[in-house]
């Protein structure tokens, strides 16, 4: 083997993720574990798995299916009980929902313009969402066989990655019908970056609720609290009183916004456009969206996908732009009638920017014809 075959095998096996990210799909944050997905890349109304975006807090471990366990224990149930990956797939009900997942902290790096301020934490353009079929079994299918005591009242799945992320949810969110363990991602065994052998499905709460590869299930009689709800995935600022250890209100469903699925800024040629786009509303539905050409009128942008609670829509309008510079506008309404702000409230981490983004659009001048 040459030394730069030698080179090239190290460098892969030193990678802290599994799958391809090239740069024509995905965009590299710089820390080597997180990459979000090209906005001008996303596919229909699912995420292609090559594209999926990654949110990681340690490397994504190799796990073998034969030898996992899946355990329910804590103060919550009458006595602890394990499942096999195989006791996943065959002693339960497999169910399948389309479900969104994004992360707390999208588009932070637009909100630091936003406010002036360079935020710590993963350096997100808006790449950081997807949509994906998830296939597996009802996590309150699980907790049952453990005997859930009556003064349970927190579930708190935890990961088997180097530090163990954990993340505690309310009894009734982890008994509800759209919350699962799951076993497959758009019809496949889940990627070892998407939490194989199974992960948590949280729906329309941000994607640190969504622990990936499960190893252990925590039900207990009392709150409980880690640095995922208490430090990291909070609102700390004047507006987020603290919450009793928690420095602020732990983030739980994510509030309505919006994407144009073009690149950042856009180039446009001055002939007529099929402008696309999501929105995404968290629990809710998206029930309208509609855009706004430099200072001109809003107007209704078509929704042209399913309008589901937890999943985005995509929407679409002509526009047919003029030479020279543009911003374009799209915010988006949820069915409780919360529409997009014109700021988001600022706090220390950067976290649920939800403001009407004012996307940059150049359209080049037509290109003049030489006659010989």
């Amino acid at each position: 083997m040459s030394a730069r075959t030698t080179t090239a095998a190290a460098s892969a096996t030193d990678r802290k993720v599994v799958k391809p990210t090239p740069a024509e799909l995905m965009e590299d944050t710089g820390t080597g574990l997180d990459y979000g997905t090209r906005p001008d890349r996303m596919g229909g109304d699912l995420t292609p798995i090559d594209r999926f975006y990654i949110r990681s807090h340690a490397p994504t471990p190799r796990l073998d299916a034969a030898t996992w366990a899946l355990s329910v224990e804590g103060n919550g149930v009458r006595g602890p009980i394990a499942y096999s990956y195989a006791d996943l797939w065959n002693r339960f009900p497999l169910v399948s929902v389309v479900r969104t997942i994004e992360c707390g902290g999208n588009r932070r790096v637009l909100f630091g313009e936003e406010v002036g301020h360079k935020f710590d934490g993963t350096q997100w353009g808006r790449g950081a969402i997807g949509t994906a079929e998830w296939t597996g079994v009802r996590l309150r299918d699980l907790l049952e066989p453990a005997g859930l005591t009556p003064g349970a009242c927190e579930v708190m799945p935890e990961g088997l990655d180097e530090i163990k992320a954990r993340r505690p949810v309310p009894l009734a969110k982890a008994c509800a019908d759209d919350t699962l363990v799951a076993l497959a991602m758009n019809g496949e065994a889940l990627p070892a970056d998407h939490g194989f052998p199974a992960r948590l499905v949280v729906s329309g709460w941000l994607g640190a609720a969504s622990i990936k590869w499960l190893g252990r299930i925590e039900v207990s009689e009392d709150p409980l609290w880690v640095p995922w709800n208490t430090e990291d995935y909070v609102l700390i600022g004047p507006d987020f009183p603290a919450d009793g250890p928690s420095r602020g209100p732990a983030i739980t469903a994510l509030p309505v916004a919006s994407l144009v699925e073009l690149p950042w800024p856009a180039r446009l040629r001055p002939e007529p456009q099929m402008i696309r786009g999501r929105a995404f509303a968290g629990e809710n539905r998206v029930a309208s969206v509609q855009y706004r050409i430099d200072d001109g009128p809003w107007q209704d942008a078509p929704i042209v996908s399913p309008e589901t609670p937890g999943a985005w829509v995509r929407w679409e309008f002509r526009w047919t732009p003029e030479p020279g510079e543009h911003t374009l506008r799209v915010r988006a309404t949820d069915d409780q009638g919360n529409t997009q702000p014109d700021s988001t409230p600022w706090n220390e981490l950067g976290y649920l920017q939800t403001s009407v983004l004012a996307h940059p659009v150049r359209v080049e001048p037509p290109l003049r014809t030489v006659t010989p």
